[in-house]
């Protein structure tokens, strides 16, 4: 089934071919047009979105917040990695592709950094040792299928420290669909991703390029977000809310009893 279908391998394919790209979905950051002024950008900008992290987490959850241990889940490259790096003494950078750890990895070794480890993803997040009490994961949830997205998101938060803090992010609503509240019908979303599917190969095909792999777009249900938090005693939380355009998504903060 569609829906229930892995994306492990997409990612894979993201690594080898555009592992910037698929981090963020600029043309600047093709494999065949990243430059050094692109690529030191796109480290830019994963400071700045931890410096906000940060702030919130200060703001509105522990105001003398300071991490020890962190994961970064779905890391992608590392640009979320680094800064992370630069605040605790201990990260891991966790993803389904060790194309893109590889990349991750050459990054860090190219800063000398000395406290990053790295650990390949799986639904039971089997290579995570201990607990972590700063657990961060942006723009990754929403690319895998939720029947797979529910289980980790439960997982993450075993993972937590007791008093560790977590900032999770996903995506809840597709604008394209208000009168649902952005819940597209299973089948209508079977529908749109085999239709899509046949464009992302025919159209390279007819232009003579290398067609991009599948990257899914997938809404959670705000139900089981808010039923997992409390089933692991969490009372109060703060939620940073985003719009990209046709989708709406959601930052939770929130710190583990």
């Amino acid at each position: 089934m569609l829906l229930s279908r892995s994306t492990d391998a997409d990612w894979e394919q993201w690594g080898q071919q555009d592992p910037y790209f698929a981090v963020i979905t600029d043309d600047a950051l093709r494999q065949d047009r990243l430059t050094p002024e692109g690529l030191s950008q796109f480290f830019t900008s994963g400071e700045h979105h931890m410096q906000d992290v940060f702030a919130r987490i200060r703001r509105h959850i522990d105001s003398e917040f300071m991490p020890k241990r962190g994961l970064d889940f779905g890391c992608g490259t590392g640009r979320l990695v680094l800064p992370m790096s630069a605040r605790m003494d201990d990260v891991t950078g966790m993803d389904i592709s060790s194309t893109m750890l590889a990349e991750t990895q050459r990054n860090v070794e190219a800063r000398r950094l000395r406290n990053v480890r790295f650990a390949r993803s799986d639904d039971n997040l089997s290579q995570l040792e201990g607990k972590y009490d700063f657990i961060h994961s942006y723009i990754v949830l929403q690319h895998i299928p939720e029947i797979r997205g529910r289980v980790l998101f439960k997982r993450l938060i075993d993972h937590m420290a007791s008093g560790g803090v977590g900032a999770l992010h996903i995506l809840f609503n597709n604008t394209i669909h208000p009168d649902p509240f952005g819940q597209t019908s299973p089948s209508l979303i079977a529908r749109i991703w085999m239709l899509k599917r046949h464009i992302r190969r025919l159209v390279p095909r007819l232009l003579g390029r290398k067609a991009d792999p599948e990257m899914q777009m997938n809404s959670y249900n705000l139900n089981f977000i808010f039923a997992t938090l409390q089933a692991a005693g969490i009372r109060e939380m703060h939620t940073s809310l985003q719009d990209h355009g046709n989708a709406h998504s959601a930052v939770f903060y929130f710190r583990k009893p």
